[in-house]
């Protein structure tokens, strides 16, 4: 925890609009990356918003999308967005052999042809910084550009909460011990 903890009374009148924003969102607290921005309430409370529209409106289905949230995760080895988004993955139907091979470092070696497709792009988005041609491709042609757009702003929206919650050292909740170790 670098960054305290704010208290009602400490909150500047943007800083309530962003907290106002947040508890009265689908999200309902400030878990996660926005005690940190917080400290920069007009670009967290825009984050937030995207956030909210990455995590529970994107064009993709539930379980595609929270596996490429635990993807971008455990690239970042953040601990406490993989905590979350472990249990959230596993709830949405990715199953626990795909989950425990991510959190290794390894290919998951899947039976799902959906779940490889996002696999693949994120995995080439996040490592190469780049998507193969056939990566893209396979995506379009399953989920659309739409799709294609969603998913790059899924990736890219966790990098920025990943890196935020890796500054500031987010504790993980009670009683829960770090899975992640950092990859080589």
């Amino acid at each position: 925890d670098r960054f305290k903890p704010l208290t009602a009374k400490e909150l500047t009148p943007e800083q309530k609009v962003m907290v106002e924003h947040l508890v009265s969102g689908e999200r309902g607290s400030l878990n996660g990356p926005f005690n940190v921005t917080l400290r920069s309430p007009q670009m967290g409370d825009q984050a937030q918003k995207l956030g909210a529209q990455l995590r529970f409106h994107t064009s993709l289905p539930k379980r595609l999308n929270e596996l490429a949230i635990i993807m971008t995760a455990r690239f970042w080895s953040a601990q406490y967005e993989w905590s979350a988004h472990r249990k959230a993955a596993q709830a949405a139907g990715v199953s626990p052999r795909v989950i425990e091979a991510i959190a290794a470092g390894r290919r998951p070696a899947f039976t799902d042809p959906d779940e490889e497709i996002v696999y693949n792009f994120g995995s080439e988005l996040l490592n190469k910084r780049e998507v193969s041609d056939a990566a893209f491709k396979a995506v379009v042609d399953k989920f659309g550009e739409h799709g294609a757009v969603d998913l790059t702003g899924v990736v890219g929206y966790y990098c920025f909460v990943s890196m935020m919650l890796n500054v500031d050292r987010y504790p993980l909740p009670d009683g829960e011990k770090p899975e992640l170790k950092p990859l080589p």
